[in-house]
């Protein structure tokens, strides 16, 4: 069985499968860049996902893997990593599913920055996706952070790669004030290899 990963650019969801697949030390899946956009992708992802979302993970023996935390469950799996310990599944999902959130309305508002005419950008949308991203990273702040501190699992690298992905797109909204020890972390997590080696160009 073999795989190939489909993503681009500055997606934190592609660089959290990416920095997974370095985490756990997995050397046999190749990496192909492919251009998306939310008003639709190039063929090469839209035949491997009908959604023409990335990431996705084309298999030579059956249909394509998509979604992030699909993938990275699949290849945790597939390589034995573990990455999802047993022993506290539940709380790696649901941070893992917090970063995603994060990710998700920092992107949001990306898109209606990029995509939409400025004179229809509807600015209470705006600030109540940046609501969703501060209530998280509070909530991070007030009670994750001995998790973060512990083993690491893709709880952690999906955080990391959402704190990343707020440096790359919002530098201006300062995500730092007021959550000294997140800050702290990230310092120190980006530092690990498998950061270093997907940060976004």
């Amino acid at each position: 069985m073999s795989f190939t990963l489909l993503g681009s650019g500055a997606s934190p969801f592609v660089r959290k499968v990416r920095a997974m697949i370095a985490e756990a030390g997995i050397t046999d899946v190749p990496y192909e860049v492919v251009q998306t956009s939310p008003l639709g992708g190039e063929d090469r992802i839209n035949t491997a996902n009908p959604l023409g979302k990335i990431p996705a993970l084309v298999r030579d023996n059956g249909p394509t893997v998509y979604d992030s935390r699909v993938i990275t469950r699949f290849l945790d799996a597939q390589y034995d990593a573990g990455l999802y310990p047993e022993a506290r599944l539940w709380e790696v999902l649901t941070l893992e599913a917090t970063a995603d959130g994060i990710m998700e309305a920092a992107i949001a508002i990306v898109y209606e920055s990029r995509f939409r005419p400025a004179e229809i950008h509807f600015q209470p949308w705006l600030e109540g996706q940046w609501a969703k991203v501060s209530r998280a990273l509070d909530a991070i702040e007030a009670q994750w952070m001995s998790h973060l501190a512990g083993p690491v699992d893709m709880g952690q690298v999906a955080v990391g790669c959402a704190l990343g992905y707020l440096d790359l797109r919002h530098g201006d909204k300062a995500w730092r004030e007021g959550r000294p020890a997140l800050a702290a972390w990230f310092e120190g997590f980006s530092t690990r290899p498998s950061m270093q080696a997907t940060r976004p160009e």
